[in-house]
């Protein structure tokens, strides 16, 4: 039978366990612990009588007080759809021009197109909306359909090549691919589109330019414009800016030329309604005048 011992220093009794010349001490459990155990209890014990806690088959406890996160939830919705009603209506019933004339309105635009333009644009065009390779800038004043916050509305609604029976429709013929045209003649037109573009090399031969002109009038200027400035109705890009879709190096548009291009954009009728893409339309006119 193991004897009680009782620490010198401390005045406790040991367990009877040494490890290397430490003796384990029969300590008391503080007081404290015992305390917040109690508190514990009890605060359980209330909360299962004032608040709903209970699952009981289809149904639940409801508490004494009656507390519903659900319908608070609910009413706080509800009250946020009133709140947003006050402006949405507005901007429903406005013309685009009123609007933008409205800094209070302006600038329930910037957020919530902000955060529509977040959701549902940017995975393709960007965060900042400044696309990338086969998706378009939105900060620049090169719209394939129209800059105007009226056609940007529709390009909205529509989409572009989409499923939508009012699509905006367009595609550039595969000039090499389906052999509308020769190599050489597919230079001569890279070189003399390389001519009219601010970010192309100057040393472009004149020659093949000159070619490339009359190639370019017979085959392109139907869609592109005779000056080559593009044409919103056909949603050709202007070919003389330094906007480029694909790439305005010359390796990339030959590959345009050669094998064609035809973009994608769905369109947002079923998912988006006519006051958010109003609400897109106006932010991307917004944020395209204070780009830099």
């Amino acid at each position: 039978m193991a004897k009680d011992e009782r620490d010198s220093h401390t005045g406790y009794l040991t367990t009877g366990h040494e490890w290397n010349g430490i003796t384990e001490l029969n300590t008391p459990v503080p007081r404290v612990i015992f305390f917040f155990l109690i508190s514990t209890v009890l605060f359980s014990l209330g909360y299962w009588v004032l608040m709903p806690t209970w699952p009981l088959g289809t149904t639940f406890t409801k508490g004494i007080l009656g507390a519903d996160q659900r319908a608070a939830v609910s009413e706080s919705l509800k009250q946020a759809a009133l709140d947003r009603a006050t402006w949405t209506n507005l901007i429903e019933k406005e013309s685009y021009a009123r609007i933008q004339a409205d800094p209070q309105l302006m600038e329930m635009v910037r957020t919530t197109g902000r955060t529509l333009f977040g959701d549902n644009c940017a995975a393709c065009h960007g965060r900042e909306a400044k696309g990338g390779k086969g998706f378009p800038n939105l900060t620049t004043n090169a719209w394939l359909w129209g800059g105007s916050p009226e056609a940007m509305a529709e390009t909205i609604r529509v989409g572009i090549n989409s499923s939508h029976p009012d699509s905006r429709v367009s595609q550039m013929p595969a000039f090499g691919r389906d052999r509308i045209l020769e190599r050489p003649d597919m230079e001569n037109v890279l070189a003399y589109v390389l001519s009219l573009s601010k970010s192309a090399a100057s040393d472009v031969p004149a020659g093949k330019v000159s070619s490339g002109k009359a190639l370019f009038a017979s085959n392109c200027a139907s869609c592109h414009g005779d000056d080559a400035r593009g044409k919103t109705d056909v949603g050709a890009p202007d070919l003389t800016d330094a906007v480029w879709i694909y790439g305005g190096d010359a390796a990339s548009v030959y590959t345009t030329i050669w094998g064609g291009r035809q973009g994608h954009m769905p369109t947002w009728e079923a998912r988006l309604s006519p006051t958010d893409r109003k609400i897109l339309a106006l932010y991307l006119i917004d944020l395209r005048k204070t780009a830099p």
